[in-house]
């Protein structure tokens, strides 16, 4: 079987008992013709069935669960204007502080960790009507060292990471909307090798209080859905300003589901790219990806050559910045982390300030010389990770067609739009111009609607 644009899948693409998107269960909530704890109850059933095998879940908390949906559905029936996520599970990465109820960050020496408040993003979905269902695994203080979770199409393979729990929970129907955050590729990556979407914003735009800080410079909180409707619903809800978050600012909330669901007035241009590491992706990517782009006539877009070097400007920013931020986790049990973290906050206590500071400076010179090739086109094509989720579980999969937009903080988003000779999913990644979240997401939008309408022929 060559490898070949897929149709895009309905929210049930492995089982999901959901049956309806994340948009279409929100309607039908707030309208009462779906009772939130009816919702709930299928999520959790879902997860019992399921979980053993995935084993997306750090922690679940039924009651605690049952008893939100249960007041969502008695707010409603007394009149109560619905919130925008009324009645909605969400899953939670396990760097996202909940207070009362553990946030361990996939580390040893956080078991048992329970935060006093919730991060800035939890109180906006539970102000919003969610319901918080769980938290999901994440890889070792959201770096590589992989967590238990599998790939729901393929045990035998990884889910990626280190959003690896939200991505599989979305991808198996456990939970309709899910919470990641990406400092390389921990978004847009799990979401390709699992077959669902990934959503990362401009960076900034979703405040990070009480979340794990390990790259200040570069963490990046995302959405995970069955389809950009639903990524842009849930994405929509946490964009704003937090003054305890000086990355973000105070400016107008855009309208990303509008953006999704409406029609442009004409197709988005599009510029395939091909980041350095091309050459190295799997041929299946490559044949799919350029196919891709063929039907939808994109032009070929060159990089600038500022881009050359994007990979190593963002590890050094990372690694200097995780350095920093885990000394406690060193001082508290070295031999207790895993050796990729270990590695990592090691490197980056070698690297010098005028090294960190050369990286923050090329960081800036990619930017600027990016912004011509973000005029010229409503968003770039790209590879979402360089093939299908690799087998074995040991690994978290290769970051390298997503760190670059991290480092540029440029908004992306991957679309489950094809498939690996394997049959394994494969992520198209969109990529737009910082702050240009809206266009991004119109031109996603177009492209889903193209590709279903084509039966996978986008």
């Amino acid at each position: 079987m060559s490898p070949e644009t897929r149709p895009a899948p309905r929210p049930a693409a492995l089982g999901d008992p959901l049956e309806d998107g994340a948009l279409a269960l929100r309607d039908r909530l707030a309208s009462g013709a779906l009772g939130a704890e009816t919702l709930i109850d299928r999520c959790l059933a879902r997860i019992v069935a399921r979980e053993p095998e995935v084993r997306a879940w750090a922690s679940v908390d039924p009651d605690r669960a049952r008893a939100e949906a249960r007041r969502a559905d008695v707010d409603r029936a007394a009149g109560a204007a619905p919130g925008p996520l009324h009645g909605l599970p969400v899953g939670l990465k396990d760097i996202v502080d909940t207070a009362r109820t553990p946030t361990e960050n996939g580390c040893r020496l956080d078991a048992g960790r329970i935060p006093d408040r919730d991060a800035w993003i939890v109180a906006r979905l539970r102000a919003a009507g969610a319901v918080i269902l769980g938290k999901t695994v994440t890889t070792e203080l959201a770096y590589l060292h992989p967590g238990p979770t599998r790939n729901p199409h393929d045990p035998r393979h990884t889910p990626g990471g280190s959003s690896s729990g939200s991505a599989a929970a979305v991808a198996d129907g456990h939970v309709p909307l899910a919470v990641g955050t990406q400092t390389g590729g921990s978004v847009i990556r799990p979401a390709s090798f699992c077959g669902v979407v990934g959503f990362k914003p401009s960076f900034g735009a979703i405040p990070r209080t009480g979340v794990l800080v390990q790259s200040p410079s570069l963490d990046t909180i995302g959405t995970f859905a069955a389809d950009p409707a639903g990524a842009a619903l849930l994405a929509e809800v946490l964009f704003g300003h937090d003054p305890g978050d000086r990355a973000t600012a105070d400016r107008p909330r855009p309208g990303l589901v509008a953006a999704v669901e409406t029609a442009p007035q004409r197709p988005p241009v599009l510029g395939l790219v091909q980041p350095p590491g091309w050459d190295e992706a799997d041929p299946d990517m490559r044949g799919a990806l350029t196919d891709l782009a063929r039907s939808l006539g994109a032009r070929t877009v060159a990089l600038p050559p500022e881009a050359a070097d994007a990979a190593l400007h963002r590890q050094t920013i990372n690694f200097a910045e995780m350095a920093r931020h885990f000394a406690r986790y060193m001082e508290a049990g070295r031999d207790r982390l895993g050796a990729e973290t270990l590695a990592a906050i090691e490197a980056g206590r070698a690297i010098p300030e005028a090294d960190y500071c050369a990286a923050l400076a090329a960081r800036a010179a990619l930017i600027a010389a990016l912004a011509p090739t973000f005029s010229a086109c409503d968003a770039l094509l790209c590879p979402a990770a360089p093939g299908p989720a690799p087998e074995g579980l040991g690994s978290t999969g290769d970051s390298i067609f997503n760190g670059i937009w991290t480092l540029c903080g440029a908004p992306a988003i991957t679309l489950p739009l094809l498939s690996a000779s394997s049959g394994l999913p494969m992520g198209a990644q969109l990529v737009a111009g910082p702050g240009d979240d809206a266009g991004l997401l119109s031109a996603a939008g177009w492209l889903w609607r193209r590709a279903a309408e084509r039966g996978g022929a986008a």
